[in-house]
């Protein structure tokens, strides 16, 4: 039997990109732009059932599959789009089809004072049944940030 649990966190994530704010929005609002940086890590995983519908009500979603064969799926919601300024979205994770968290996501995107984006993302999630933890997911969210400000100077 599964002992059920629900660990709640919530982290703040800053950068600051010497990219515009539109420029930076985009790698969030664009397919192309978003899979140069969005994704794991390890190079012999792959995606399948990938969607991608960014408006208000539009979801993604994409299964990633290790090489040792474990799924990792995650179905995002989109709720509010300012394009350049914020976005607000919903997504859970599941390992192996068993969901392993929910998270609301805030993204702000603000002109910095001496030019580029300073850019903060907040993630308020519940951690489910021990499977997921709020320290991993900051851990991969730190990651994603560093990869997408790399994206921005490619």
């Amino acid at each position: 039997m599964t002992t059920r649990s629900a660990q709640h966190d919530t982290f703040t994530i800053k950068r600051h990109f010497d990219a515009a704010p539109a420029r930076v929005f985009h790698a969030f609002a664009d397919p192309q732009a978003k899979a140069r940086w969005f994704g794991s890590p390890d190079p012999a995983t792959r995606q399948e059932d990938v969607s991608f519908d960014f408006r208000e009500g539009g979801r993604e979603t994409a299964t990633t599959i290790a090489g040792d064969g474990t799924r990792y799926g995650f179905r995002a919601a989109y709720t509010d789009i300012v394009p350049d300024e914020r976005l607000v979205y919903t997504y859970e994770m599941s390992l192996n089809g068993a969901r392993i968290s929910v998270s609301v996501v805030t993204a702000e995107f603000r002109l910095a004072p001496g030019g580029g984006t300073d850019f903060a993302i907040t993630e308020q999630g519940v951690y489910l049944d021990g499977l997921d933890t709020a320290e991993q997911r900051r851990a991969g969210t730190e990651y994603l940030m560093d990869a997408l400000g790399k994206s921005l100077t490619d």
